[in-house]
């Protein structure tokens, strides 16, 4: 096949370039007659050139002759003695002058007296020179002869008296004549040369263009092409016309003749004069072109295809094909619909379900099916459905609904609003039909409908009246179980619902119902899991003077995740502040960190620096993820759902001294705003995250000196993580917001929000911000004890001065008592130094530190013990006691209730205290 074609192009190329082509045969006739006229043009402007040349030596050897001949005194140098002598030089100077070849003087006889050339003076002039010298007449000629051939004029001279003294002849020679024109050769050459080119490319364009038009085609073969083109044209089964650019018809086939019902005399008519459809006559005139569109034409359907004659330009007319389609206008227009629905099929797959929230997949439901299904759709669902619960198992309990989606081709629709109750208790209604066939139920008529019309007259009246005039209604169904209705309803399309609209709707209604009933699970999962999770987080800050606090929670939209915070009151009047963070989202991640919370207060009380805490948190972390991987996956959470890649921040903060330890595992470090405003990151060793193990790179805290009023800014990553910014932008966002030092933490944490949280948040965000206070110095007392038992009275006598100073006397005796105890012990088994600390906050704290790390235990004495009561006296009287271990060192407290009135009554009545520092531990 191949072969062939390049064969039939070989001949193409050969039958375009022949002279046997009628564009060959042009381009030759065209050439040929270029050269001929050409070659005409040249001759005559040679013959016209020599014979101007020659005139014009005529004119000028007069001219010169008679100039020269009436000249002043030469008719006297002629009667001189040597008019040679006289006058040959001024006959060279004026030939010189005029530019002829020669100037002659001669005798009246026609001897040269002077002359171009020496040696012809003397001489007789050739030639016949009676009309001058005789009849004295001046004359012009064409001079053969010696010396050479010339156009020479002879001019009498004549003297005063009238006599012929001479004559003056002057001339130019044939051969200047013929160079003369030779000259111009040059130029009319090329000039001829170049007509030729123009001559020969502009038949060469025009028989390329005709060798286009014609496929190099001879005469013979051209008037085959037409015969065959006539034959096929009138013969083809489809109809033809061609338009001109004034829209008239030109020419129209014998098909397109029986279709269109014209006449032999519709040629040259406009088309609108033509009797055809309008469409079909603005089509026409419009001059766009088209590709099977679908035109009347009496009771035929014809598929019309328009094209334009010129490929471009605007003057140009068209050709119409047309081809009978009205038996296949059924058999097309049902495929159309089918195809059309598989089509709708496939976007109701890809925009139902996009989110994972009930309401917005039963309004994708409805938007879907609007306009390409019906003019007019809703979608109720079961109360227990929108809640995320399980729908009931029966569909008699499904007869009350709430309206959640609707979707209108106009506003003034007549239906129920969205979130009003739909009721279907009358059994006759298309609702209530489906639901308890279980399929859909079409309602052709709703006029008819009595049922329907009975269930809600007025608003079966309103919706007749509107236009409602057909109803599609179907069950959404999930693993059997009723769901909601989505209904279909039509007013402006004329054509009703039909039985064949069934199994589309059903299975439109099945995508969406399992969409629906995907969402509702997620839905009841996720309230679970916010609801847990929120059962784990600080229900209320606690009461403490350290810090004042203002926090936000919020869950992720795509999930509940793992972030936690905490602010824990701490003895001597110290708070820490927490935040945290656990991978994952879900059920597993809240519990998860309820754990984790609850480990952290415990690990608080052992009221030991941050850094130990977090070693004690990722110790049980370990052992946590180690016992859960022990458990086989059908009794247990799975290993990749453990509490590796949980993250947390603890920070101390002493209102006593404005020092604040902070410690971190994996979390990202605190933001501190100074008082001035000035927003700091201080640098942090980072550690690793929980449970991860601490191998060689143990957790470390930093230490921080905070002015009051300063605030201290915890939170999570997901507070800075957002699509389209990384971190280094939503740290600068962060810094920036802080910057405003008159804010309050509650407005603090507005602001906060207010810029950097995202609209499509993927994470939890926790954020904690506190503004830092110190104690009164004037509520703070400190003493140093010498290692000397005698030493305990004074300092006592000192703190019930002091406290008598605060107003607290009535809890003088009792931390008399609780100082003598912790002191005495503190000198009789510790170690240097010895301190007494009282602070006075919302409870008053007592605190004995001295340098020894040995730790009482409260003990119960038998009755024959001499000692070993003053530790239980101290758990008696105070209100919280404990032991806090230092680098070096511990510190034992106490606190005491201080009551409204800053006193508190003394509960029983004890021995001196003097006699209770003999009493042991």
């Amino acid at each position: 096949m191949t072969r062939g074609r390049e064969r039939g192009r070989g001949k193409e190329r050969g039958r375009g370039t022949g002279l046997r082509s009628v564009a060959g045969q042009v381009f030759a006739l065209e050439a040929l007659i270029a050269l001929l006229v050409i070659l005409a043009a040249v001759f005559v402007t040679l013959h016209q050139a020599r014979s101007d040349t020659e005139r014009d030596a005529r004119v000028r050897s007069l001219a010169v002759a008679e100039g020269f001949a009436h000249a002043p005194g030469i008719d006297a140098a002629l009667t001189s003695p040597d008019p040679t002598g006289q006058l040959q030089s001024r006959a060279e100077a004026t030939r010189k002058a005029t530019g002829v070849d020669f100037i002659a003087v001669l005798s009246p006889t026609g001897v040269r007296y002077t002359d171009s050339d020496p040696s012809l003076i003397g001489r007789k002039a050739t030639g016949d020179l009676s009309r001058a010298a005789v009849d004295g007449e001046a004359f012009t000629e064409l001079f053969h002869g010696a010396p050479n051939n010339a156009v020479r004029a002879v001019v009498p001279v004549v003297d005063a008296r009238g006599r012929i003294v001479g004559m003056v002849s002057s001339g130019i020679e044939v051969e200047s004549i013929s160079h003369a024109v030779q000259g111009r050769m040059p130029l009319l050459i090329g000039a001829a040369g170049g007509a030729l080119a123009v001559a020969v490319g502009g038949a060469a364009l025009v028989s390329r263009r005709l060798r286009r038009q014609t496929h190099g085609l001879g005469p013979a073969e051209m008037t085959r092409m037409k015969e065959h083109h006539e034959a096929v044209l009138h013969a083809v089964r489809e109809g033809v016309l061609i338009v001109d650019a004034d829209h008239r018809l030109l020419l129209a086939n014998d098909e397109a003749r029986r279709l269109l019902g014209l006449t032999a005399e519709a040629e040259q008519r406009h088309v609108s004069e033509l009797g055809l459809d309008p469409r079909t006559v603005e089509l026409l005139e419009s001059g766009r072109a088209a590709t099977d569109e679908v035109h009347r034409a009496g009771d035929r359907l014809l598929a019309v295809s328009v094209r334009p004659t010129l490929a471009h330009g605007s003057e140009s007319g068209c050709v119409m094909t047309m081809r009978d389609t009205t038996e296949l206008a059924a058999v097309t227009g049902r495929a159309a619909v089918a195809r059309g629905r598989l089509q709708l099929l496939y976007e109701a797959g890809v925009r139902i379900g996009t989110t994972l929230e009930v309401v917005r997949t039963a309004e994708e439901l409805a938007e879907v099916a609007v306009p390409q299904f019906a003019d007019f759709a809703t979608v109720e669902l079961l109360e227990p459905v929108l809640r995320g619960e399980e729908p009931p198992a029966t569909a008699a309990a499904a007869t009350e609904m709430r309206r959640t989606a609707l979707s209108a081709l106009r506003p003034d629709q007549p239906l129920q609003p969205v979130g009003d109750t739909v009721r279907f208790d009358v059994p006759s209604t298309p609702m209530a039909r489906a639901l308890h066939a279980g399929h859909a139920v079409v309602q052709a008529e709703l006029a008819a409908a009595e049922g329907w019309r009975e269930q809600d007259p007025e608003g079966a009246a309103q919706a007749l009246a509107y236009g409602m005039h057909s109803l599609l209604t179907v069950p959404l169904l999930a693993r059997g179980v009723v769901l909601g209705m989505a209904n279909f309803w039509r007013a402006d399309t004329p054509e009703p619902f039909g039985e064949e609209d069934l199994s589309f709707a059903e299975e439109l209604a099945a995508r969406a119902a399992v969409a629906i009933d995907n969402a509702r699970r997620f839905t009841r999962e996720h309230a679970m899991a916010v609801t847990l999770q929120r059962s784990l987080l600080p229900r209320a800050l606690p009461e403490q003077s350290a810090v004042e606090v203002a926090y936000r929670y919020l869950p992720a939209k795509a999930g509940v995740g793992g972030d936690w915070f905490d602010v824990i009151p701490l003895p001597g009047a110290r708070v820490a502040l927490v935040v945290g963070d656990v991978v994952g989202h879900g059920l597993h991640a809240a519990a998860t960190m309820g754990r984790l919370r609850t480990a952290v207060h415990n690990f608080s009380t052992l009221d030991v620096p941050p850094d130990e805490v977090l070693g004690h948190l990722d110790e049980l972390t370990g052992r946590i993820e180690d016992r859960d991987s022990d458990v086989p996956d059908d009794r247990g959470p799975r290993r990749d759902e453990g509490i590796t890649g949980a993250t947390c921040l603890y920070a101390i903060y002493d209102p006593a001294s404005g020092l604040c330890t902070v410690a971190s595992a994996g979390h990202p470090g605190p933001a501190l705003v100074r008082p001035d405003g000035t927003v700091e990151f201080p640098e942090l060793s980072p550690g690793l995250p929980l449970g991860l193990g601490l191998g060689d790179v143990p957790f470390e805290s930093t230490e921080l000196r905070l002015p009051e009023g300063s605030k201290l800014v915890l939170f999570t990553d997901g507070l800075l993580e957002d699509h389209g910014r990384d971190l280094d932008a939503g740290l600068g966002l962060l810094r920036s917001t802080l910057s405003r030092s008159d804010r309050t933490p509650e407005q603090t944490c507005a602001d906060v929000l207010a810029t950097l949280l995202s609209p499509t948040q993927r994470d939890d965000i926790a954020l904690l911000v506190a503004r830092t206070r110190l104690l009164d110095r004037e509520r703070i007392a400190e003493w140093e004890v010498p290692r000397d038992p005698s030493a305990v009275s004074p300092v006592r006598n000192a703190a019930a001065a002091k406290l008598s100073e605060w107003g607290l006397d009535g809890l003088a005796f009792t931390a008399e008592l609780i100082l003598s105890e912790l002191i005495t012990n503190a000198v009789r088994y510790g170690a240097d130094p010895v301190r007494v600390r009282l602070l006075h906050d919302r409870t008053l704290i007592c605190e004995v530190s001295d340098g020894s790390s040995t730790s009482p235990h409260l003990r119960h004495a038998a009755t024959t013990d001499e000692g070993g009561r003053g530790l239980y006296l101290v758990a008696q009287y105070a209100e919280r006691w404990g032991t806090r271990y230092a680098r070096r060192g511990k510190t034992i407290w106490a606190e005491l209730r201080v009551g409204a009135d800053g006193s508190e009554p003394i509960p029983m009545v004890v021995p001196d205290l003097d006699a209770l520092e003999d009493l042991a531990w």
